[in-house]
This record gives C-alpha cells, structure tokens and sequence, in this order.
C-alpha cells in the first residue's frame, strides 16, 4: 500500500519504519526541515533500539523516504496516518490544534477516496470533529479511522511488529476492512484485531495507560506503608503477582512515572471527565501519589544527612525509564531540583539522555561521563533510572570514588544484605 505518516516523532517513526519493513511504501512528512535533512543523511533524532537500522534498511530498498511536501505526498497516498503530538494544555486537557491543522491540510490535498488515521492519542469525540474538518475541505470521499498506538518506549518495534492487539475504530465497513488488510501481516500468531466505534478505540488508550499507571502508584504507596510497618515491598510484590487476576507487570516500587503518555495521559482523562461531570477519585490519587513519590529519595536523603546543604548527590540514571533518552516529565527532574532547592550538588550521568538532560534540566546541574566519574566525591548516590550497566557495578572501586559510601536506591536494583556486605549505608524503596 502507498502510506504517508504525518510526523516523524516518536509514534510517526516507528509506524513509518515498520510499515516500510512490511513492503508497503512509505513516506513520512513533517515541517522541521532539520529533522527531515537529519533523517535523509541516516540521522534518527531519537534514541530507540534498533530503530535506527529499520530506518535505514528501508531507506535503502526506497520503500520509506523523507519529505516537507505534504500535499504532493497525501496526493499519492491510499492511507495517511496522522502521528503529530498532543501536548497537554494547562488544565490538563490535550490539545488538538496540530491534528486538526494537519486534518485540513490533508483535506485540501487528497485527489480521491483517502483512509485518514488518528494514531496520535486523542481523547474520545476526535474522530468525529475530523470527519467535519475535513468534510468542510473537500468533496472527495474519505473515512477517519481511530487506530491508537500501544508501543512501550525501549520495545517500540517489537510492539509494532508483533502486537498484542490492534484496536480500530471505524464507522464504515470499508475502512475497517482496509485497517484489517494492514494489519494481518503484522497478527499472523493470532494477536487480536478489535474493531469497535471510534470513542471506545479513542478511550481504550487512555484507559490502558490510566490503568498501568494506577498499579504503579499503588505499589509506590504500599511501599511507603512496608516501611512503616517493617514489611518487605519485594516479598509483597512477589505474594501479589503470584494472583492469576493480577499478575506481575508494573507492580515495582520507585520513584515514580514519567514520560510522554503516563503523565499526559491521566491527566488528560481526568479533565475529560471532569468536564463531563464525572469525578474520577482514582486517577487524581494515582497523580498524587506519584508526585509525592518522585520526591521520596530526597526526603530520605534529608532525613539521613539532617542537611543536604553542601552535600554533592550522583545521579544515576536521567531518562524516565531505560533504553530511551525521552526526559518528558521523568523523575530524575524533580530529585535534581529538590537537591539544588535545599543547597546540594548534583552530578549526574545516564547513557543515552545527557544531551536531552541539558535542554532540561537546571544549569547548575554537572554532567560525567561515565557513571564511575559522577561518583568521585559524591557524599551520596541516588539510583533514578533502571540502565543495566547499573546492575553489576565494581562496588570496591564505588566505594573508593565517594566521600562517603551512601546509596539511595530508588528502583531497588541491589538487595540490602548485599550492600551491607560490600560497605555501603543502603537506603531503598519499601524495605
């Protein structure tokens, strides 16, 4: 099939890259011109696992090129996947203004029958408003189908190219038959193609996203309750999963979610329902607790030094969680903050996200460049993201580099025996 991709972030890469693995054409548009010259020299702009390779397979065979020409590339294209972003706005609520901008765009250039797809995550009612801005536009026929991503940052293309489930909303059996034909190459194990209308497919991913992050905040707070009643929130965990209606998935203790879709997304569905009357209870404690929990290590550090005033704090790991250099609304932010609000500083290393950790983090903020650099007369290290290369540290040479051997473990990387062992005064999550 002849595909265009509006938006080459995040969800527009991805989409492009994969549907191009699966012989279909590609072409993915977007108004940076940076980004589309980056992308045409082999430059990907963001860290994902073997993204980068897809890419350029795929450019090399020409099914997947690169333009700023939207009208010419939707003028030949039987399907146009809109993957633009939806930040929040203020109150919470998404905004949509770069979707339906690219709705009316598309709109003026289709040159025939033309399957438009919301990929971007939308909240329910979308799709209608793009069937009427488009309608507004042109006198060809076309269908808007809601088709939401479910692609995990670190394991995006595996995601992609063997779903769980894919999920449409469609209006029109024609539509839906074009969507099933896309996706069959990529459901052959017998993954799931739920076909539904398009507010239940618009709201099954906030839904999914609401969910996941509602068993994380719960975690973090049955955490906090394990250290006030002596309990172990490993060996809880361990008992929970072990429930067949349960099971184990985002059921670790932390400091708390960030990223692109947590955050905004909650958010998000809690204002939707808000405005229509509906008070969602859950999902403002879910929001509460996890900014509480963002704050936890440092609370802990201030308990332990009395004062962080002076005090130089490592930071391992900046990203919101491994295998991405995706910062938006990660932990490390708010820990490095907090540290440089009461008088401390911080050094800190993570291997993928220190450039994306310049353009946001505070100034103050130094940079090593390994982790055994950031500890050289570090009083403590704080343990933000999760990397592997964290996992089986030389804990002699650790000890060796800090001032003092304190570590705050905020993924729980370590057992306590074990850092009691090798010299360390060990302050973890829920233990």
């Amino acid at each position: 099939m002849k595909i265009a991709v509006v938006g080459t972030g995040y969800v527009g890469l991805v989409v492009g890259a994969c549907l191009a693995e699966n012989g279909n054409e590609v072409v993915c548009v977007d108004s940076d011109e940076a980004r589309i010259r980056a992308l045409e020299e082999g430059r990907i702009p963001i860290y994902e696992p073997g993204l980068d390779e897809l890419v350029l397979r795929n450019r090399r065979t020409g099914r997947l090129a690169f333009t700023r020409l939207l009208a010419r590339t939707v003028a030949g294209s039987e399907i146009v996947f809109i993957a633009v972003g939806t930040p929040a706005e203020e109150d919470g609520s998404a905004d949509l203004r770069h979707v339906l901008g690219v709705a009316r765009d598309i709109a003026r250039a289709m040159r025939g029958y033309t399957l438009i797809v919301a990929k971007s995550t939308v909240p329910p009612g979308t799709a209608a408003r793009l069937r009427e801005v488009v309608g507004r536009e042109t006198t060809h026929p076309f269908s808007v189908v809601s088709n939401p991503e479910f692609l995990k940052q670190g394991a995006a293309i595996e995601d992609f190219m063997r779903p769980d489930r894919v999920v449409i909303g469609a209006d029109d059996p024609r539509a839906a038959e074009i969507m099933r034909s896309l996706y069959a190459p990529f459901t052959r194990t017998g993954a799931p193609i739920l076909v539904m209308d398009c507010a239940s497919a618009e709201l099954s991913k906030y839904a999914a996203n609401a969910m996941l992050a509602t068993r994380v905040s719960f975690m973090n707070e049955m955490a906090n309750v394990c250290e006030q009643l002596a309990g172990d929130i490993d060996q809880v965990r361990r008992a929970v999963a072990a429930d067949r209606r349960i099971g184990p998935a985002f059921l670790f203790a932390g400091v708390g979610y960030g990223g692109s879709c947590f955050p905004k997304d909650v958010r998000a569905l809690a204002t939707l329902a808000r405005e229509r009357g509906c008070q969602c209870r859950i999902l403002e404690a879910v929001q509460a607790v996890n900014a509480a929990q963002k704050l936890r290590l440092v609370d802990k550090m201030a308990a332990h030094f009395t004062s962080l005033e002076g005090r130089t704090i490592a930071l391992w790991g900046l990203a919101f969680k491994p295998k991405t250099d995706d910062m938006r609304e990660a932990p490390s932010i708010a820990i490095a903050a907090a540290v440089l609000e009461r008088g401390g500083r911080v050094v800190a290393y993570d291997p993928q996200a220190g450039r994306t950790a310049r353009r946001v983090l505070d100034e103050r903020v130094a940079y090593a460049a390994t982790a055994y650099d950031a500890l050289e007369g570090a009083d403590a290290l704080a343990i933000v993201t999760e990397w592997n290369e964290f996992r089986e540290p030389d804990f002699a040479r650790m000890r060796a580099l800090m001032r003092s051997p304190t570590v705050f473990d905020g993924r729980n990387l370590f057992t306590p025996e074990r850092m009691r062992a090798a010299g360390f005064t060990y302050v973890s999550i829920g233990r």
